[in-house]
């Protein structure tokens, strides 16, 4: 199994967490997002979206898409699960997960701030602004979805909610993001970080950080 990625993504810091919890044995193939690799020819033909990550399986077969390669390594091993089996708690941590999934990260990505500066002239610190912004409209909404009392975003075991927040939060810490109004949220990645799986999946942790 190969996963292509980028050090810093933080969709493919979701799926490393998952690859990590379920056990699987997988290779990384770093993509400098940065230094514009995901637009060569050849990493297009598999991933047409031009973005990472993007998972190789050992038959050539190839996922992208964070939230569907996630989705297809928690049904092909199942344990531990990474959302409840009850029909409404399922839904209550999808809801969670699409609050950063869609609406956080799609407005805070390389390709969306690139556009943004080079078509309508926002400036360096524009930007910053601008994740900022979302990150914290996110965050408030996100907080205010938590089950009372858990450990974690809804348990007592990390699931799906908690490590697409992980991974977003790393950006929040990145970019300055007042985290202030969040105290809840800095605690259930504090413990979090603390399982290896976790700890492992670190962009800092990854072949091509510098």
């Amino acid at each position: 199994m190969k996963l292509y990625s980028y050090w810093r993504s933080t969709t493919s810091y979701r799926v490393r967490i998952v690859l990590n919890l379920k056990g699987f044995s997988y290779e990384t193939i770093p993509v400098d997002l940065v230094a514009g690799e995901q637009r060569a020819p050849d990493y297009v033909a598999l991933n047409p979206g031009k973005g990472v990550p993007t998972l190789a399986l050992k038959d050539g077969r190839v996922l992208t898409q964070s939230l569907a390669i996630i989705d297809y390594l928690d049904a092909t091993i199942p344990d531990p699960p990474l959302l409840p089996a009850d029909p409404f708690k399922r839904a209550q941590v999808q809801a969670a997960v699409h609050t950063i999934a869609m609406d956080i990260h799609p407005v805070n990505n390389l390709k969306v701030t690139t556009h943004l500066k080079t078509r309508y002239g926002l400036t360096a610190e524009d930007g910053i602004e601008w994740f900022r912004h979302w990150m914290t409209e996110g965050f408030h909404a996100y907080q205010a979805l938590l089950a009372e009392n858990s450990t974690f975003s809804f348990g007592e075991r990390p699931d799906l909610a908690d490590i697409c927040l992980v991974a977003q939060l790393y950006n929040a810490h990145r970019w300055g993001v007042d985290m202030n109004p969040f105290p809840r949220l800095l605690e259930i990645e504090e413990r979090a970080l603390a399982h290896p799986a976790f700890d492992a999946a670190r962009p800092e942790n990854q072949p091509d950080a510098p």
